[in-house]
């Protein structure tokens, strides 16, 4: 898909996608997955040592559902959610098998996947959305801060979304292709040039409510999207050292991502943006 496919306004003045070469950055996911099993191993450790009246800490806070990106399912963040449950958060997944339909209908998906999750807890919900599923989340919230206490976004260009690299620009192209040839269920050429892609975009830059916390976590080495896209005005900014891929599991990312949950560090918003190192104890 070139640029004259893509809507202008899905890249604003001041944004640009990544060079090509910035797609080697992405190797590093390699380090960051075994930075989680290093930490991953240590915990399970520490745990063998504990009493078992202190091993399963107890459930806090709102329950928190977890949006995957794009082309992504539940799957790749697993062990995310496998490191929240750890620290008692109660997670659920968005029931998103692969994030390549139109972002329209995905959000009218985790919508109505919020309607439930509330309606079973009794209580609004904080969801934690990597890249594509953090501006649908952004967009949701917005909407609904009736179902939403917060968000963390990952990676998530809610301010540029057409700020991605070439690679992902072809992969769009792609499936506008399969749409036109009449394939159900894919990103069609409404959902990037259209009024979908219009309101889509909308959505996701509307006025942010008041009692509703947003935390923003960018790379500046992610080889995906423009990282200055992800900065976005209405949230916390929290800078990390990691991959675009490797957010959904590096240790220090989802430390930060714990903290957001915890409401930690109060200062963080006069603080302005954040870099962090966070203990092998923090981590499941």
């Amino acid at each position: 898909m070139t640029h004259r496919t893509l809507a202008d306004f899905l890249l604003p003045e001041g944004f640009a996608p990544p060079t090509p070469a910035a797609i080697l950055r992405e190797g590093s996911v390699v380090r960051e997955a075994g930075h989680y099993l290093l930490h991953a191993r240590d915990l399970r450790r520490q745990r063998r040592l504990t009493p078992y009246a202190g091993a399963t800490p107890p459930r806090t806070g709102d329950p928190v559902l977890l949006v995957p990106g794009f082309m992504a399912g539940d799957g790749t963040l697993s062990l995310m959610a496998r490191s929240l449950r750890a620290h008692g958060f109660r997670t659920y997944r968005s029931h998103i098998h692969a994030n390549i339909g139109c972002t329209l209908s995905a959000a009218a998906q985790l919508e109505e996947r919020l309607e439930h999750i509330a309606w079973q807890r009794g209580s609004r919900v904080r969801i934690v959305g990597h890249s594509l599923g953090g501006m649908l989340a952004r967009g949701v919230a917005a909407k609904r801060p009736d179902l939403v206490s917060g968000i963390v976004t990952m990676g998530s260009p809610t301010l540029a979304p057409g700020a991605h690299h070439p690679s992902l620009t072809r992969t769009v192209e792609m499936l506008v292709r399969l749409s036109r040839a009449g394939m159900q269920g894919l990103m069609a050429e409404d959902c990037v040039a259209g009024g979908c892609a219009r309101e889509s975009f909308e959505r996701a830059r509307a006025p942010w409510p008041d009692d509703v916390d947003f935390t923003a976590i960018y790379s500046k080495r992610d080889g995906i999207v423009d990282w200055r896209a992800c900065v976005d005005p209405d949230g916390i900014p929290v800078e990390v050292r990691a991959s675009h891929a490797g957010m959904a599991l590096d240790p220090i990312v989802i430390g930060e991502v714990t903290r957001a949950l915890r409401h930690v560090p109060a200062g963080a918003a006069a603080a302005g943006v954040r870099s962090v190192e966070v203990d092998a104890g923090e981590i499941a």
